[in-house]
């Protein structure tokens, strides 16, 4: 998993409203579900931001949401890898 910089993929967690709503899938790195952004009805506002928000995952509630993205894979072992580095 070296090949990929988890804390750039990191990043892609927070305020990720307006890149998840055009997406078809994404994946939460705490529980390892991957899913469709549209299943997802929470939505954190960050501190002191009115208007960025961040997804909460419907099936942990853990905002550790990552979008579909060409600069990661979105896979059970991406996800895992994730998991292990911020958990």
């Amino acid at each position: 998993m070296d090949k990929y910089d988890l804390t750039a993929a990191h990043e892609a967690a927070r305020f990720n409203r307006d890149v998840l709503e055009k997406n078809s899938k994404c994946g939460c790195f705490y529980c390892l579900k991957i899913f469709s952004p549209a299943e997802i009805e929470e939505w954190c506002p960050e501190q002191d931001e009115d208007e960025e928000v961040t997804a909460i995952c419907p099936y942990c509630g853990i905002d550790a949401i990552l979008p579909e993205s060409a600069d990661y894979p979105l896979t059970d072992e991406f996800l895992g890898a994730m998991q292990e580095r911020w958990f």
